[in-house]
């Protein structure tokens, strides 16, 4: 296992997985497919619990849906919502406020699907947000694992 991963990885309990995570492991993206195959075999072995927001399935829909591949679809659908790992949490009062707390603190370049992945991972006990989007560093509320950065 990649020496970054496994730093990541160390004494964490639970993380939260960006749209894009997702999207990378579910079609194989090769760059990133070495980093999240060991973290997706934690979260299937249940020694990682994974979570996201209810935005994350539209996200990950749209394309497949667009294009027709409805099998792809469904291999997203059965992801995240049918693994025992995983759970999507709905966008609800204490994750909007946590959420519109963010956007006040980093401006409008904090986007509101981000504001509200990102407030999701905080809300529901996350030790981390995974994502591939390096504008998000900047949050300091939690501990956010830019996913490039583990490439080798």
């Amino acid at each position: 296992m990649n020496g970054r991963v496994e730093s990541f990885l160390q004494g964490k309990r639970a993380v939260c997985l960006d749209s894009m995570v997702i999207v990378y492991f579910i079609e194989e993206n090769p760059a990133y497919l070495p980093i999240l195959g060991p973290i997706f075999n934690r979260i299937d072995a249940g020694t990682l619990s994974a979570s996201t927001s209810f935005i994350t399935l539209t996200e990950v829909l749209v394309k497949p849906l667009e294009k027709g591949r409805f099998d792809l679809a469904q291999q997203y659908r059965d992801r995240l919502l049918g693994s025992t790992g995983f759970t999507l949490f709905p966008v609800e009062e204490t994750i909007s406020e946590t959420a519109a707390r963010l956007r006040a603190r980093y401006g409008t370049t904090l986007r509101v699907p981000d504001a509200i992945q990102i407030a999701t991972a905080i809300e529901c006990g996350a030790q981390a947000f995974l994502t591939n989007d390096e504008k998000l560093s900047r949050v300091q509320e939690i501990e956010i694992a830019i996913l490039c950065n583990m490439v080798v």
